[in-house]
C-alpha cells in the first residue's frame, strides 16, 4: 500500500527510453494450452497405457494389474464423471485381457476387477461432487464479475477528447474485486478521473472502495472545483473509516483544452508522456492520504499541467510498481511504459500487463490497476482557398510582437503553443475590401 511520500517540487523526468523488446516468452500461450487440456483425461489414459506396457513387457500381471486403478482415481481430479467412467472401463477391459493372457487365476482376477470397479465408482462420485462445486464457483464468479462492472465500471474507448484504456487485476486468486479503484467520467466541468488504493484487502477494502467511488461520481458532477471534489471524499471517509484506515488516490480533471489538473493524496506519481520522454509527475505539495488529512493538518494542493495533442497520462496503483520477480527486483514501470508507447492505449495497457505478469512469474500478489489516457491529435481543417490564406497572411496578418512568446509561456514547456490569431488591423480591412470587391 502506498503511503504519503515527501516529494520534490514540480515533476521530474525519469529518463528517456528507446523502444526495446521485452525478450521474454509469452505466458498466455502456455496458459491457454493448459486450459484446453484440463478437461480431457490425458494423464489418466497415459498412466493406464504405461502400466499396460510394463505388464506386457514384464509378464507379471498379478503385480501390475491392481495399479490400473490409479487411472480412474487420477481422472476424478482432472475431468468429469464421464471421463472417469471411460478411463475405468478401459482399465477394466485391459485388466481382463492381460489377466487372461498371462494366465492369472480366476480368484485373483475377480479380486482385481472388484478393486477396479470400487475405485471407479468412488472416483465417479468424487468427480461429480467436484464438478458440482466448480459450477457453484462459476456462479459465484459470475456474481463477482457483475458486481465488479457495477463498482468498477469499465470506461468506453473514447471519453470526451481522450482515448482511454483500463486494466484491473485482483490479487486474490478467485476474486474479481479488490482494494484498488478507478473511475473516469465526463462531467459538465470536463472529464474527471480517480485512481486509488485502499489500505488492506478483502471485503472491508471493497466496501471502502465502493464508498470512495460513490462519493466521487456524485461530487464530480456537482463541484466545479477539483479540490472541492477531494474535500467531499475526505469528509465522507472521515465519517465512515476507522482510525487506521485510509485511501491513497490521484484525482485528475481536464476542465478546458490544454489544461490538466491533478490532486495527489499520498499516491504514486502519475507518468506523463510528452514526445518520447516519460515524466513522473511529483506533487508540488505532498499531501496525506484520504482519511488522514485531519490528523496531518495538511490540505492537498492543486497541480496544473499542460496537456496537449499526443500526450499520455498513466495512472496506476502500487500493485504494479511493487511487483517483484524471483530476484526480489521491482517491476520498472517507467521503462516498460517507454518500451510500449503506441497510439492505441489499449495496446499499451495490454502489453504492460503482459510484461508485468512475466516479471512476477504469472501471478500478482497485490491488486493492480492501470488507467491510460491519451489526447489524440485533432484533425486539421483543410484550406478553403486563396482568400483564406491572403486574409491570414496579408499586410496586417502578422501577430503582434510578443504574442507568440506569451502563448508558449501559458501552454508550458513541451507543449506546442496555439497559433496566434491575426488582429483586426489595416491588413485585415484590406483583405475584407478585396473580398467585397
Amino acid at each position: 500500500m502506498s503511503h504519503a511520500r515527501q516529494h520534490r517540487d514540480g515533476h521530474r523526468p525519469v529518463r528517456r527510453f528507446r523502444g526495446r523488446g521485452a525478450g521474454r516468452p509469452p505466458l498466455p500461450r502456455i496458459r491457454a494450452l493448459v486450459h484446453r487440456t484440463a478437461g480431457t483425461p490425458v494423464l489418466p489414459l497415459l498412466l493406464v497405457c504405461v502400466i499396460t506396457v510394463i505388464d506386457v513387457v514384464g509378464g507379471t500381471s498379478l503385480v501390475w494389474l491392481p495399479m490400473l486403478a490409479a487411472g480412474p482415481a487420477l481422472a476424478a481430479a482432472t475431468c468429469g464423471w464421464r471421463g472417469v467412467a471411460g478411463v475405468g472401463l478401459l482399465a477394466t477391459l485391459l485388466s481382463v485381457v492381460l489377466g487372461v493372457r498371462n494366465g492369472v487365476s480366476g480368484g485373483h482376477l475377480v479380486a482385481v476387477l472388484a478393486v477396479l470397479a470400487s475405485v471407479t465408482l468412488a472416483s465417479i462420485l468424487a468427480g461429480a461432487v467436484r464438478a458440482r462445486r466448480e459450477q457453484v464457483l462459476a456462479a459465484v464468479r459470475s456474481v463477482a464479475e457483475t458486481a465488479q462492472h457495477a463498482l468498477l465500471q469499465p470506461p468506453p474507448a473514447t471519453v470526451g477528447p481522450f482515448q482511454v484504456a483500463v486494466h484491473y487485476s485482483a490479487a486474490a486468486a478467485e476474486a474479481r474485486i479488490g482494494g484498488d479503484l478507478y473511475a473516469l467520467i465526463p462531467t459538465p466541468h470536463g472529464v474527471r478521473m480517480i485512481v486509488g488504493d485502499v489500505r488492506g484487502k478483502g471485503l472491508s477494502a471493497v466496501k471502502t472502495a465502493a464508498l470512495v467511488l460513490g462519493v466521487f461520481r456524485e461530487a464530480a458532477y456537482d463541484e466545479p472545483d477539483l479540490l472541492a471534489v477531494v474535500g467531499r471524499i475526505e469528509r465522507s471517509l472521515a465519517r465512515n473509516l476507522g482510525d487506521d484506515d485510509f485511501v491513497t488516490a490521484v484525482v485528475a480533471g481536464y476542465p478546458e483544452p490544454g489544461r490538466l489538473e491533478l490532486v495527489n493524496c499520498g499516491h504514486a506519481p502519475p507518468l506523463l508522456v510528452r514526445g518520447s520522454d516519460v515524466v513522473a509527475v511529483e506533487p508540488a505539495r505532498p499531501a496525506p492520504p484520504l482519511g488522514l488529512s485531519a490528523l496531518a493538518g495538511e490540505a492537498p494542493g492543486l497541480q496544473v499541467l499542460p496537456f496537449g495533442d499526443g500526450d499520455q497520462l498513466l495512472l496506476y496503483t502500487d500493485g504494479v510498481t511493487e511487483a517483484r520477480d524471483a530476484d526480489r527486483a521491482f517491476y520498472p514501470l517507467a521503462e516498460g511504459f517507454a518500451r510500449h508507447l503506441y497510439d492505441d492505449p489499449a495496446r499499451t495497457v495490454a502489453a504492460l500487463h503482459e510484461e508485468l505478469l512475466t516479471h512476477v512469474g504469472g501471478r500478482l500478489h497485490d491488486d493492480a490497476a492501470l488507467l491510460l489516457l491519451r489526447k489524440p491529435a485533432a484533425a486539421r481543417p483543410a484550406a478553403t482557398g486563396p482568400e483564406t490564406g491572403e486574409g491570414a497572411t496579408g499586410e496586417g496578418g502578422s501577430a503582434a510582437p510578443g504574442s507568440s512568446v506569451r502563448a508558449t509561456e501559458a501552454a508550458g514547456p513541451g507543449v506546442p503553443a496555439p497559433a496566434a490569431a491575426p488582429p483586426a488591423g489595416p491588413g485585415g480591412g484590406a483583405g475584407e475590401r478585396r473580398r467585397a470587391a
